[in-house]
């Protein structure tokens, strides 16, 4: 979603002085001044040097656009959470959906080697044990490079949408752990800047066509933002929900950018806790008034009634507007369950404020509703990590980044990493796997969540990508690329009918000189 905004400030920067009127055009609006501004001879981008740029293991957010411009997966995900073909020029799938087959496209690195299945092996292999990719890989039992441009991936589970995991960066196999390792994509790291590939494989224009992006080295959210404000950068990626997050001051164009990241309640279903009963614990949705949670994070963020961003296609509209917001609605399920005016605690992390501020306006809401909350939220978050692996709550709020498919399975799955509470429930986890099986399944599985109401959604958080007016062309934030354009192939541009074996090649050995 495309935020074009003009701030026209003067450099009145001292108390007291009159605020200048602000301009605004609608979203996705070109205003006449952005749509006659010439292409830049330059373009600047700020970066942690030290974090590096390994994809699998950089959790800088500023470096991620760095990153988008060196390396590319085999498909990239769109805003809607839709996979569109990049580094993979054909793919089908088994009949039961456990095995899927990828044929390269004709792709090359920086360096002018030629991408190889053996390349995206060694990268998705290293991906399933990083911080940064490991949880949506889960279920990958097998990967294999069938021959030097086709990759095969084995499930334990029928998958109907793996492409849309496998926004992925690939890297050359040699440089997987490297500090910098070689990408395919349009720019090529060359000391604190980055070069223009002028064979670069792809007839794909870029968002940026300069020949040399300078890389200015930021060590603060405050540094980040002046560097931009001054000039000196031309795109910055910030997360509105960090606890160090500075508003921007200056003329500007802005966009959202998806991140998969779920605000929730969940809820403790044992012992005394006011939702060990069943009708307060579903009900607890109508009790929160998710617009206001929204104004917290500055706007980015959209209000979920259901477990999946709004932007994708499994969101059912309809079926979400059962679980909207009515103070009545929490008020009378207290009061059938014998309830109101009972204690419960809220739990969240005291290490970001931005949390505190939500689990407190939460607090209010649901006291104003009959339930008396207090907020237990302690400064460092290893207590408040301890507090959830003891169950010391009758609820807590907490985050999480779901993967492009909202796999839920670490919630209800045995001995799931996000079971706190008992969330764990052997048919939940197999509506999970249904739902993973065939999208049309996601119906069932949210209406059961929501009628259980452990897992009570809140909001789907977004970045803020602001650039500098006119410098990048045909902009349209993806999940994890904030440089994606609408020039990319779809995906049924790469489907094609299954014609292989799901048996393992065997292998062959060369014969032997006599």
């Amino acid at each position: 979603m495309k935020r074009l905004v003009l701030l026209v400030l003067a450099l009145a920067m001292l108390a007291g002085c009159a605020q200048t009127p602000v301009e605004t055009t609608q979203p996705g609006e070109i205003s006449e001044e952005t749509a006659t501004v010439p292409a830049q001879a330059s373009f600047g981008l700020s970066c942690r040097m030290e974090a590096g740029f390994n994809p699998y293991t950089c959790t800088a957010l500023i470096n991620r656009p760095v990153m988008a411009l060196l390396y590319q997966g085999l498909f990239t995900v769109t805003a809607q959470y839709q996979a569109e073909p990049v580094l993979c020029q054909q793919y089908s799938s088994a009949p039961d959906g456990k095995t899927y087959t990828f044929i390269l496209a004709e792709a090359t690195f920086s360096d002018g080697s030629a991408l190889t299945a053996q390349d995206v092996v060694a990268s998705l292999q290293v991906a399933m044990d990083s911080p940064v990719y490991g949880g949506r890989l889960s279920h990958v039992t097998g990967l294999t490079a069938q021959d030097s441009r086709t990759v095969r991936i084995t499930l334990d589970t029928a998958y109907g949408n793996l492409p849309v995991l496998l926004d992925i960066p690939i890297v050359r196999a040699a440089d997987v752990a490297a500090n910098e390792p070689l990408g395919t994509g349009p720019y090529a790291l060359s000391g604190s800047s980055l070069t223009r590939r002028q064979n670069w494989w792809s007839d794909y224009t870029p968002a940026v066509t300069v020949s040399s992006i300078v890389l200015s080295q930021a060590d603060t959210s405050g540094a980040l933002r002046d560097q931009f404000e001054f000039g000196k950068t031309d795109l910055v990626c910030a997360d509105p929900g960090a606890a160090d997050y500075v508003a921007y001051r200056c003329d500007y164009e802005l966009w959202d950018c998806p991140t998969g990241i779920l605000l929730y309640l969940g809820c403790n279903a044992s012992g005394s806790s006011p939702f060990a009963n069943g009708t307060v614990r579903a009900a607890l949705t109508h009790g929160v008034n998710r617009r206001a949670l929204a104004e917290i994070y500055h706007g980015f963020a959209q209000e979920a009634y259901l477990p999946a961003s709004p932007e994708a296609a499994c969101y059912d509209s309809a079926l979400a507007a059962q679980y909207g917001y009515d103070a009545a609605a929490f008020t009378a399920a207290l009061s059938q369950a014998g309830l109101r005016n009972t204690q419960a605690t809220l739990l969240a992390d005291g290490s970001n404020p931005l949390r505190v501020t939500v689990a407190q306006t939460i607090a209010q809401q649901l006291t104003d509703c009959g339930l008396t909350v207090t907020v237990n939220a302690p400064e460092s978050q290893e207590d408040y990590l301890q507090a959830l692996a003891v169950g010391n709550f009758d609820f807590y709020l907490a985050e999480v980044r779901l993967s492009p498919t909202f796999d839920l399975s670490v919630f209800f799955q045995e001995d799931g990493a996000l079971g706190y509470g008992g969330m764990a429930d052997g048919e939940l986890y197999q509506l999970c796997l249904k739902a993973l099986e065939n999208s049309g399944n996601y119906y069932d599985l949210f209406s059961a969540v929501m009628e259980d109401g452990q897992l009570c959604p809140l909001l789907f958080r977004t970045y803020a990508v602001y650039t500098t007016r006119g410098s990048v062309s045909g902009l349209l934030p993806g999940l994890d690329n904030v440089f994606h354009t609408a020039n990319s192939r779809q995906l049924a541009d790469a489907w094609t009918d299954w014609t292989g074996s799901t048996e393992p090649p065997t292998e062959t050995t060369e014969p032997t000189e006599p």
